[in-house]
């Protein structure tokens, strides 16, 4: 493993091998002065590391009501937020309910907590 100068000996390598995730931004499509139309603008691709949900986390939402689904670690790139919604290559779709910061790997990360989307978007039309 090749060491850059400026990184630190302590941090870990994180790999990103179990897949590839569709980061999306809900944009109004309707016409001015119609009624609202949510769709879907593709912000980024990122690949992403499954990883496992404490048990904490998971009490934590089913107490407000949010039924968290998955983990996932992408790299960072300071435009993910929780207005998101997150698309799987399985074609599964996510609401970003948390992007949390990882300290202590490298490249750097963050970690996504995706909820159960209550509302579909037709993703038939977007460029995939």
């Amino acid at each position: 493993m090749r060491r850059l100068p400026q990184r630190r000996t302590d941090e870990i390598t994180q790999p990103f091998n179990d897949g590839v995730v569709k980061i999306y931004s809900v944009t109004d499509g309707a016409q001015p002065g119609y009624q609202p139309r949510p769709v879907l603008a593709l912000k980024l691709t990122l690949r992403y590391e499954e990883r496992q949900m404490g048990v904490q986390r998971y009490y934590s939402a089913r107490q407000n009501n949010i039924r968290i689904e998955r983990v996932v670690r992408v790299p960072r790139t300071g435009q993910v937020d929780t207005q998101d919604v997150a698309i799987t290559e399985d074609g599964r779709q996510y609401a970003v309910e948390w992007v949390q910061s990882v300290r202590d790997v490298w490249p750097a990360s963050v970690d996504l907590t995706l909820a159960d989307l209550t509302q579909r978007y037709d993703v038939s039309k977007l460029d995939t």
